[in-house]
């Protein structure tokens, strides 16, 4: 895989202080059911890398200590975790919002019975990852068979109540692009999302979360390898939008690794950009009593992806509408798409 890190290192970026830490991003292990061209975590059903008892039993204990009231489980496929259940359970009796981003197949997944019914039940979040309406885009990222099996999940949480007006239960879909573009209007591109899934297969769901690729991991290695990166880098500085620098996720988030390692943001994690700018790395265990609050954040060139047009976080576009001009690479070789 290529390296993309020594090509964002030297950056221009605004400087960042955190403010009040208010989620608690756990990535719980990189081992998953399927393997995205998209991925930044490079996550697939290989990987062994998962958290151990230990680390996890903190995760409440540094809830409760930071009085920090959202807990984001990723992953890999989170749900793979055998410890996933204890602590979505833990988590909602002290009244903790808990969101599982949910790749869709992971409900029809051998072994993981009940798993839908379980996140009912606990009034999980469920953002799930759905990159196109469309079965051939879905099929050509993700795999044969994705689509159906996705769709399939979305119809079973929709049984469950998700997405279904004053139900109480959150379905949030999330799109990136195919390719090495932005993501387009998020407010437009919901309404078509809503109209398709529902006319084609009965689907509901609350909101359309946009989000941009990152120039990391396999996403960044495609890139390189296709001479596209500097050009990508380009769209990303060009379309450059300052307003975004107050509501980038990095302010009021922190992202924990399998390990238990603290980074500013999930993508630094997956760049191994430790958290801050000291160079002293932190663990979920000092978030016992030490603060984050005003520190520096540590940015590199990656970081315009999350300020480019309408802005990208884990909560979708920042801006409700990207400039108009905006620029769009042309299409990947081939008609395959990057992301």
């Amino acid at each position: 895989m290529n390296a993309t890190l020594p090509l964002l290192e030297k950056t221009l970026f605004p400087a960042l202080t955190r403010s009040r830490l208010d989620t608690l991003q756990v990535n719980l292990g990189y081992r998953c059911n399927q393997s995205c061209l998209h991925c930044h975590v490079n996550a697939g059903p290989n990987r062994t890398e998962m958290m151990d008892a230990a680390t996890l039993a903190l995760i409440p204990q540094v809830l409760a200590a930071r009085g920090i009231r959202t807990l984001d489980l990723t992953g890999g496929a989170p749900e793979l975790h055998e410890g996933f259940r204890d602590l979505v359970r833990t988590a909602r009796v002290h009244g903790v919002h808990v969101i599982d981003r949910c790749n869709l197949t992971i409900l029809s997944e051998p072994g993981q019975d009940g798993l839908a019914e379980f996140l009912a039940g606990q009034q999980v979040e469920v953002v799930a990852s759905l990159p196109c309406y469309s079965a051939a885009n879905v099929d050509r990222q993700r795999g044969d068979g994705v689509f159906d099996r996705s769709i399939a999940g979305l119809q079973q949480l929709n049984a469950l109540g998700y997405g279904q007006p004053g139900s109480g239960l959150a379905l949030n879909l999330v799109y990136n692009p195919q390719g090495a573009s932005l993501p387009p209007d998020q407010r437009m591109l919901q309404a078509d999302y809503k109209r398709e899934l529902f006319e084609h297969f009965g689907i509901v769901f609350n909101d359309l979360l946009a989000l941009t690729n990152m120039p990391i991991q396999r996403f960044g290695s495609t890139l390189v390898s296709r001479g596209t990166f500097d050009a990508y880098m380009d769209l990303l500085k060009g379309s450059y939008q300052p307003q975004n620098l107050a509501g980038v996720m990095c302010r009021s988030l922190v992202s924990v690794d399998w390990q238990g390692w603290l980074y500013d943001c999930d993508f630094n994690q997956q760049l191994d950009l430790p958290l801050g700018t000291s160079g002293v790395r932190r663990h979920l265990r000092d978030l016992l009593r030490v603060d984050l609050q005003a520190q520096p954040i540590r940015v590199s060139g990656h970081c315009y992806g999350c300020t480019a047009g309408q802005g990208s976080s884990c909560g979708g576009a920042l801006e409700p509408q990207a400039p108009k001009s905006a620029p769009v690479l042309a299409p990947a070789p081939s008609g395959r798409g990057l992301g």
